[in-house]
């Protein structure tokens, strides 16, 4: 998909399609984190810490129940 910025009084702003918005479960009340590394603009949902804990505890869990299949995975 290619966009491009519209000027907004003394800004530039980024209009995203609802399809677009609604798949990544952001609307108008989502805090959004924007980060950069010079060279790609990365948007994404601040995400509760709470969540964040839940799928750390998952991932620990899968690794732990299959570390086996990882390690033979990676070779």
């Amino acid at each position: 998909m290619e966009k491009t910025l519209t000027r907004t009084a003394n800004s530039l702003a980024l209009v995203l399609d609802k399809p677009l918005l609604e798949a990544a479960g952001i609307d108008a009340d989502t805090k959004l984190e924007i980060s950069t590394d010079g060279d790609v603009i990365v948007i994404s949902p601040v995400r509760s810490s709470n969540r964040t804990a839940r799928l750390r505890r998952i991932m620990d869990d899968l690794d732990r129940e299959h570390a086996g299949a990882f390690v033979r995975l990676a070779k």
